[in-house]
């Protein structure tokens, strides 16, 4: 048997190793084509190179693929080597408390092993390519770490909350996802004491440990569509609801998520729900959009926008 061969067989002897906790020899075996004695070599192979690949003797033992203490050497392909390049890139200037830093450290490590030829072209896209990055909040990355964890493994959180009042108080809460919005960072989690679904920004919770009370997760609406939902709507005093003529995809492209929610509707037209504490604004930033528009509600919203029509006929005019 080849080198190459050889290779190729071990690389998916670690996809199957992590594709599920663990692997019998006889099946590691069956599903690779080869001997027993054959997989118990690609393991010894695994383990020269740094995957920590740990077996068990007797009734139900088998090979698992545990975290290893050091990283073992990255293999990619062309593709893989440049989509990990040009997201390191982008990583360098996200919201994450210490990730600029630690993605330029990787990036760097990466460009030293990259073929010339790749690293050649890593290079082109990041000189044709600006990030422009908006006003957020950094998140710190212990704090991902351990409500992604949470959320793996069904434990419960409790953390301080501060409120948009700026009041301060223990929440418990039952995590199944985190959201990022581009600008900040959201849970959405089951409150415990409310008894019911919530949004919270990461950048209000300090204390949070997670707990050793496991939770079976219970149905719920969809991370995005929730979180985006109560980021545009909940939080603001006038809730407005508007006919656009326009495709919801254009739409979608002049307003961000977090900002406004775009309905399906018919004959060309879509709804915009959006949230804002002040009518004027609201009407004038629908007015900036350029469709024909249909107010739906708040009854205040066609008010602000018959006197925005006015203040810009009178500016319009010759007199």
């Amino acid at each position: 048997m080849t080198v190459e061969a050889t290779i190729e067989r071990v690389l998916r002897l670690l996809a199957l190793l992590q594709r599920r906790p663990s692997w019998t020899a006889g099946e590691l075996a069956a599903e690779l084509g080869v001997t027993d004695r054959s997989v118990r070599r690609d393991v010894e192979r695994l383990r020269a190179v740094g995957y920590p690949v740990h077996a068990t003797a007797g009734v139900g033992g088998g090979y698992q693929l545990g975290a290893g203490t050091r990283l073992p050497p990255l293999l990619l392909d062309d593709e893989e080597a440049i989509a990990t390049a040009v997201s390191l890139r982008l990583a360098s200037g996200g919201t994450v408390a210490g990730a600029g830093e630690a993605a330029l450290r990787a990036l760097a490590k990466l460009d030293q092993v990259m073929p010339p030829r790749l690293r050649a072209e890593v290079r082109a896209v990041h000189s044709a390519t600006e990030t422009l990055v908006g006003p957020g909040v950094e998140i710190d990355a212990e704090l991902l770490v351990t409500l992604a964890r949470a959320c793996r493994d069904a434990v419960r959180v409790r953390f301080v909350y501060t409120d948009r009042d700026g009041r301060e108080r223990e929440r418990t809460v039952e995590p199944v996802r985190m959201v990022a919005t581009g600008r900040r960072w959201y849970l959405m989690a089951w409150d415990v004491d409310r008894d019911d679904w919530r949004t919270f920004r990461l950048d209000r919770m300090t204390e949070v440990r997670a707990t050793t009370w496991r939770f079976r997760v219970r149905r719920h609406p969809d991370p995005a569509a929730y979180v985006q939902r109560s980021v545009s709507e909940a939080p603001y005093r006038y809730l407005a609801r508007v006919r656009l003529h326009a495709r919801p995809e254009r739409v979608r492209e002049l307003v961000p998520p977090q900002i406004g929610r775009v309905e399906d509707d018919r004959d060309g037209w879509c709804v915009l729900v959006v949230g804002g504490e002040d009518v004027d604004w609201l009407a004038m930033h629908v007015a900036r959009l350029g469709f024909d528009t249909e107010v739906l509600e708040p009854p205040e919203l066609r008010e602000a926008a018959a006197l925005l029509a006015r203040r810009l006929t009178a500016m319009a005019g010759t007199g």
